[in-house]
């Protein structure tokens, strides 16, 4: 009886991280929303979400504690409520992430885009993506919805790879538009700043999908 009443809250708790995960990823699409089309309403809403997904890493994590000194799990049930701890923090940082990109909307909400946000909305589109995939994989337990090949999460590094590669694309670009017009510089400096977000989240979702492999398998691996 304590076992099934242990395993329905345990599954419930991982429907919780995944609502978390897509409220993450609701903020930075939306951050990318508000910076595309200069929308500082829409970028003010992130506070507020700010504060309620915090509230959710707060009350998940209280949770899983008290899941793991009443009924001291074993085995795959240990690995999930492990895995959910590291989750619920990664989430809160990408949360962050797209909170912090609406702060750069209200800065430079009065200025014109320079080469229509460089390549931030493709770099912005790989990490939503990634973002979504793990949290697939983390609900079902089926590494194939993360597109991973077993044991590498090989398909993991090539986007990660190309978030990289874009925001060096995206620095030598902004470097010189800030060089060739100065009036650019307000803009291109805060466009380098959301490439940085953007990266960290892409690194996130990365970390992310390693621990859910982790959960699923029993094995440790690394996204390179």
């Amino acid at each position: 009886m304590m076992t099934e009443k242990f395993h329905d809250e345990l599954a419930e708790l991982k429907m919780d991280v995944v609502s978390m995960g897509y409220l993450a990823q609701e903020m930075l699409n939306d951050a990318m929303n508000a910076l595309k089309d200069q929308n500082v309403g829409l970028a003010k809403t992130l506070v507020e979400k700010k504060l309620q997904l915090e509230q959710m890493d707060y009350d998940i994590e209280e949770r899983a504690l008290v899941l793991l000194t009443l009924h001291q799990p074993m085995a795959g049930d240990m690995r999930t409520i492990a895995t959910i701890l590291k989750m619920i923090t990664y989430l809160t940082r990408i949360g962050l992430y797209g909170k912090d990109i609406g702060k750069i909307v209200e800065i430079i909400s009065d200025k014109p885009h320079v080469s229509k946000l460089v390549n931030l909305p493709r770099m912005a589109d790989i990490a939503s993506e990634m973002i979504k995939d793990v949290m697939d994989a983390f609900e079902n337990c089926d590494m194939r919805t993360c597109k991973c090949e077993l044991g590498g999460l090989t398909e993991y590094n090539e986007r990660d790879d190309k978030v990289d590669a874009l925001m060096d694309s995206i620095i030598r670009e902004c470097l010189t538009y800030m060089m060739e017009d100065p009036h650019t510089i307000s803009q291109c400096t805060r466009y380098i700043m959301a490439a940085r977000h953007l990266e960290r989240c892409a690194d996130h979702a990365c970390k992310m999908a390693e621990k859910t492999y982790y959960m699923i398998t029993g094995e440790r691996v690394e996204v390179d």
